[in-house]
């Protein structure tokens, strides 16, 4: 995805905790750094200077691992990318030192830099994010759960990072265009939701290139997005006999055969697809304001990347 995101100081990293090196030389491994590619990417176009580059992807990479070590932990997940679990690996008390670790260093450094709006905003989003995973953690194990329910979850925990990728780098630039920043927000809360409503439909197994587990979300208590979608109007008995299909066929099978689950699946991504339009339209609008048309070309690329899961060009 670009250059290596994994930045960070001997400050942050002291000699005298080689357990905690070991820990976040783990979380790195198989990562693709996504949102640190991102936050790159609209800085080195805005022409913000690269000790605030390297700051921001730092921040965003400290900030969504320490978000890992926690989700982990509490959904008690055995592997994170193939290999275990920090918690399950160091012990749960060391996993959650480790993440509250990340997130003081956050502050720490941040400080340091001087801006005062780029701290309050960072602190907002953690709190946000924080909130987010708090809310979905309520709603294990119920079934009966709306894609509207788990879209405010989606937009804390998940669209607050995609906001602060776009947003941040104009605030460390001291850029404060209020039309500007509520453009970037409402693009970053979009792609927050194409991601999640994307990563939940490899749950089953839709264009699931990563290879990731059939059904893993549903064996571990959580109805996600497209499982929402694929239950709405069913009655409990039938969706009872959904959530406890033990594989895709039996899914369909809950749902009145293979045609009926593709057809719901078209109509999950006609609603995305909708959502993708609103997300250029505001990228349209950004244009004006910005003087940048090759971040607006790149930009243009993260619907696909992110919903369809195409490889960027």
């Amino acid at each position: 995805m670009g250059d290596s995101v994994k930045i960070y100081s001997s400050q942050d990293f002291p000699v005298y905790l080689p357990k905690l090196n070991l820990l976040y030389d783990d979380l790195f491994s198989g990562g693709k750094g996504f949102r640190s590619y991102l936050t790159g990417l609209v800085g080195k176009n805005i022409a913000l200077e690269s000790k605030g580059i390297e700051l921001l992807q730092q921040t965003i990479e400290f900030i969504h691992n320490a978000s890992l070590l926690h989700d982990d932990l509490v959904d008690r997940s055995q592997l994170r990318r193939g290999k275990p679990a920090a918690w399950h690996k160091y012990t749960p008390e060391y996993a959650v030192l480790a993440g509250d670790y990340l997130l003081a260093r956050v502050m720490v450094n941040l400080s340091a830099y001087g801006n005062i709006d780029l701290v309050h905003y960072t602190a907002q989003m953690i709190s946000d994010l924080l909130e987010g995973e708090w809310l979905q953690d309520s709603v294990v194990g119920d079934y009966f759960i709306n894609l509207e329910q788990l879209d405010r979850i989606h937009i804390l925990k998940t669209s607050s990072l995609f906001k602060w990728c776009l947003r941040a780098p104009f605030i460390a630039q001291k850029q404060n265009d209020k039309q500007l920043h509520h453009l970037l927000e409402e693009m970053g809360k979009i792609l927050g939701q194409l991601f999640q409503r994307s990563d939940d439909l490899l749950d089953f197994n839709i264009r699931n290139h990563e290879g990731k587990a059939v059904l893993g979300d549903l064996k571990s208590g959580y109805l996600n997005s497209f499982g929402a979608y694929l239950t709405q109007g069913m009655s409990r008995a039938e969706i009872q006999a959904f959530v406890q299909s033990p594989d895709l066929p039996a899914i369909q099978r809950a749902m009145g055969g293979e045609e009926k689950f593709q057809e719901k699946l078209n109509g999950f991504d006609q609603i995305n697809s909708a959502m993708i339009q609103l997300y250029h339209h505001y990228l349209s609008e950004v244009s004006k304001l910005i003087s940048q048309p090759e971040l607006i070309r790149e930009l243009a690329k993260l619907t696909d990347v992110l919903y369809w899961r195409k490889k960027p060009s």
